[in-house]
């Protein structure tokens, strides 16, 4: 098992995710075409020319899915119950087609589960950056986890 168990994780605990991922038109019109989003900002480069950015924006669903998936590998792969929610997402930065992306994760809080005994909540902060090290994307992402096996 990749990801970690409940009672593995401790507050404070940061991970620097060893993928980084450069970021292509087709991801993102492909994004946004797959989840039903139009808007001219992600799709129509003649458009963007006309923007105060001069050429299409990365979705900021693209950058949220790949902050959150990109860590799945160090922390929650196959020990995760659910998701339980995500909050306080902010995308200080733009991204743009060509642009590469660092995550870093860290672990805010740890909570028992009054419901589920057997499982843990965790909540993440996962955080974006750019080639640049520009922060891009930040997030809380709640998860329901299983504890060890006994």
């Amino acid at each position: 098992m990749a990801g970690l168990y409940f009672e593995e994780f401790h507050v404070g605990q940061t991970f620097d995710h060893p993928i980084h991922r450069t970021i292509t038109e087709a991801d993102n019109v492909w994004f946004s075409a797959l989840t039903h989003n139009p808007a001219p900002l992600h799709i129509d480069a003649e458009y963007c020319k006309t923007t105060e950015f001069g050429r299409p924006l990365v979705n900021s669903g693209l950058t949220l899915g790949f902050m959150v998936g990109i860590s799945v590998g160090d922390t929650t792969m196959g020990t995760t119950v659910a998701n339980l929610g995500w909050d306080d997402v902010r995308f200080p930065k733009p991204l743009f087609h060509g642009d590469t992306l660092r995550i870093e994760t860290e672990v805010l809080e740890l909570k028992d589960s009054r419901s589920r005994p057997d499982n843990g909540i965790v909540i993440f902060e996962h955080r974006a950056f750019n080639q640049d090290d520009e922060l891009v994307g930040i997030c809380k992402r709640t998860a329901l986890m299983h504890r060890k096996p006994a």
